[in-house]
């Protein structure tokens, strides 16, 4: 019986296949539901496709017609609106998120009910945006309460369309994304510095470091792979900007087409049928979103890829 045992082949399990298995549904989804539809979106912006009524006209090859066309319209325009838009709302975001991350976390402070003021800020985060906007545009219309304390308080003497001002209606939609999204860029912040060594502090105290230098010396170089992550998110969300601007200005994007997003644009065509140029847009706007994300990456990791390549370099000339 012991040779026996001894020759017998111990069957081995292929443990590989399950992880296969366990990830096709993924690849499924993602080829089905994103990279087909990519691909004839990319396929189709080469192509005069539209519809006139019931009639459809095309697919007809048109080769680079359809961009030509797109960068002889107002597309410029509005790219320019939906940058100044983003950043409008982003720059104060930032800035504030930084700020609330930093005195939130700092023990020096002792700032009590820390829970409570996170659930607060971040509360704006979940209430959509088209509840959002639809509440905006009744505190700032021309007989809204806004209004109606500044002509109370001497301030005006009489009401300020907001939405009838070029400066007034980028004012309200970067204040709705400011007010939106600056709660879930602190917590994240909060959670990236929380992650640094307290020891790293508690030395920079010890060396009479101010909060300022600990602040810029310390926690803002720790916490850049989140910072990244937040400015690249932020961008891909911003270059896509679309419910807040259509349902504030009921997607005409008035004043003089000053609010009027690529996406509001996109729309537009895709409401006309016009697929061939609303594929044209898409592959414009989704070559511009990976172009700024890549300088982004490189131009915030910098020095990481710096020292990579120092460390490539030493082990080649090894």
């Amino acid at each position: 019986m012991s040779k026996n045992n001894e020759g017998a082949k111990v069957k081995s399990v292929d443990y590989a296949k399950w992880g296969y298995i366990f990830i096709a549904p993924f690849f499924i989804a993602f080829l089905i539901f994103q990279f087909i539809p990519l691909a004839s979106t990319i396929y189709y912006s080469f192509f005069e496709y539209y519809r006139v009524g019931l009639k459809i006209v095309g697919p007809t090859p048109v080769g680079l017609a359809n961009y030509e066309a797109l960068f002889a319209s107002d597309f410029p325009k509005y790219m320019g609106n939906t940058i100044i838009l983003w950043l409008a709302g982003f720059i104060p975001q930032i800035i504030i998120s930084l700020l609330l991350a930093a005195w939130f976390t700092d023990v020096r402070l002792r700032i009590r009910g820390k829970q409570f003021f996170k659930v607060v800020i971040y509360m704006p985060n979940l209430i959509m945006a088209s509840a959002f906007a639809m509440l905006f545009f009744a505190l700032f219309s021309a007989n809204g309460p806004v209004n109606g304390f500044l002509i109370s308080a001497g301030i005006l003497k009489e009401p300020f369309r907001f939405l009838a001002n070029v400066a007034g209606a980028r004012g309200l939609v970067a204040l709705m994304n400011f007010l939106m999204w600056f709660g879930n860029t602190t917590i994240l912040l909060m959670a990236a510095v929380m992650g640094i060594n307290p020891s790293l502090f508690e030395a920079a105290e010890l060396d009479g470091c101010t909060p300022t230098q600990t602040f810029f010396k310390i926690t803002l170089p720790m916490i850049r792979p989140i910072l990244v992550y937040v400015l690249i998110t932020s961008m891909i969300g911003g270059l896509q900007m679309f419910d807040v601007p259509q349902i504030l200005t009921n997607g005409k994007g008035t004043p003089d087409r000053s609010v009027m997003t690529i996406i509001m644009y996109l729309n537009n065509h895709l409401f006309s049928k016009n697929y061939g140029m609303a594929g044209a847009i898409s592959v414009i706007l989704f070559i511009i979103c990976a172009i700024f994300c890549i300088g982004v990456y490189f131009t915030l990791n910098k020095d990481d890829n710096m020292k990579l390549g120092k460390k490539k370099a030493k082990k080649g000339g090894k």
